[in-house]
């Protein structure tokens, strides 16, 4: 077997043991699940899932690791869609709803793994809230950009608002939760371009 053949042997063996934990954590949950059962189903060996992640750890890190890309770049995709400042937060919005909608959708990974991994200085704990801290930025950034005043508080809120959204979609009806989800981003950016009122003379 030539070099690149065997690498290449060896990244799809990754991929399909990455591919298959994310679809079992993210449908059955992480403590539930067995490195048995993953070995199993994405057919490789023991000793073939250790050579790539050391630890279950490791590979739950790796899920959020890429839960967090996708995200990423699902808000990058959606910034980038609209002009206005607005009219970007707005988008990212919509995003976050596309994913509700969709079908097997069972919450927001992060938040189901904070549920699991309580302890604030466990690694996988830690993930999930830089996660957190770069979607928290993020969306205030965009905030910040639709008035003058500060956005941190706007920022918040419209985190807030995501947090529920994401844990009620798979509970409730995805498009009620949906629309009342934009309903209240919206409510956020009217709140943000209002005029203050005048004092009375």
């Amino acid at each position: 077997m030539s070099r690149s053949t065997e690498r290449g042997s060896v990244s799809e063996a990754r991929t399909r043991l990455l591919r298959t934990a994310t679809r079992i954590f993210y449908t059955e949950g992480i403590h539930s699940v067995g490195i048995d059962r993953i070995v199993a189903e994405a057919q490789v060996t023991r000793a073939t899932l250790y050579r790539h992640f050391p630890s279950k750890e490791a590979l739950v890190l790796a899920y959020l690791e890429q839960a967090d890309q996708a995200v990423r770049e699902q808000v990058a995709t959606a910034v980038a869609s609209s002009q206005s400042p607005a009219d970007q937060v707005r988008a990212v919005a919509r995003s976050i709803t596309e994913g509700i909608r969709s079908s097997g959708f069972r919450g927001c990974a992060f938040l189901n793994a904070a549920a699991e991994y309580f302890d604030p200085a466990h690694p996988i704990h830690q993930a999930v809230l830089a996660h957190r801290e770069w979607f928290l930025d993020t969306v205030t950034d965009l905030l910040a950009q639709t008035a003058d005043s500060p956005a941190d508080t706007a920022g918040q809120h419209l985190a807030m608002l995501r947090d529920g959204a994401m844990a009620a979609g798979c509970l409730f009806d995805p498009e009620l939760i949906s629309a009342t989800f934009l309903h209240g981003v919206e409510g956020i950016l009217q709140a943000r371009t209002a005029r203050p009122p005048q004092p009375r003379k």
